[in-house]
């Protein structure tokens, strides 16, 4: 299975409450941050919610 590296590019301020609190639970805090997460169903449907904050890509 792979792993899909989550970096965080733009800030949560004004955004909506469920956005912060998914950035959060990505384990994501500070613009630049990178986390590594399994690819599953449950991350995809995170990443869905604050696609537009963050940069997804694949990694081995």
């Amino acid at each position: 299975m792979a792993n899909l590296k989550i970096t965080q590019k733009k800030s949560t301020i004004g955004g909506l409450r469920n956005q912060r609190e998914t950035l959060r639970a990505l384990g994501l805090r500070k613009i630049g941050q990178s986390v590594v997460r399994p690819d599953s169903p449950a991350i995809r449907g995170q990443i869905r919610v604050v696609d537009h904050l963050v940069a997804v890509e694949e990694v081995e």
